[in-house]
């Protein structure tokens, strides 16, 4: 008697049924790259942020940035501007290797949240209101929260390194 795939792989505990039990083995492997593959977007776009919007390439400076800032009402500009400056880039790749991960998530997810509610939100929560979009900090900046929860993961520097905070 023949033993179908779906009988070889065993669903571990505490994880969901198969959907298409056939994809077994695909589950198997996925299942732990999922996460590092959730932290490397997370950070990977966080970091492509900062390099398109001139943070990383010098074409916007930190004085440039918070006084556009302190246009918008938010005090104090300077370390606020060199907090966004960070977060945008050591913080994005410390979220890629999973370093200091609840750490750096949290200090992301926390910048998102400002700029979701107090940006994008008196424009229009939906992206084809115009001036709107603060649907997507709002995801990105919850699916960043997620991760600051939970911590790097089984891929990541501080489970190699024993420093889960």
């Amino acid at each position: 008697m023949n033993e179908t795939n779906a009988a070889r792989h065993q669903v571990p505990p505490g994880e969901p049924k198969l959907i298409l039990p056939f994809l077994a083995p695909f589950y198997d492997f996925a299942r732990d790259l999922s996460y590092p593959l959730m932290r490397l977007t997370l950070g990977g776009l966080m970091l492509y942020h900062a390099f398109s919007s001139g943070k990383l390439t010098g074409k916007v400076t930190v004085a440039a940035f918070a006084a556009g800032l302190a246009k918008r009402g938010m005090e104090p500009s300077v370390p606020l501007a060199y907090l966004v400056f960070f977060t945008e880039t050591v913080a994005a790749v410390c979220l890629i290797l999973g370093f200091a991960t609840r750490f750096v998530a949290a200090a992301i997810a926390i910048e998102l949240a400002v700029i979701t509610f107090a940006v994008w939100w008196p424009q229009g929560f939906h992206f084809l209101t115009p001036g709107g979009g603060a649907e997507f900090p709002f995801l990105f900046g919850l699916m960043v929260f997620f991760v600051a929860l939970r911590g790097g993961g089984p891929y990541s520097l501080d489970r190699k390194i024993g420093w889960e905070l």
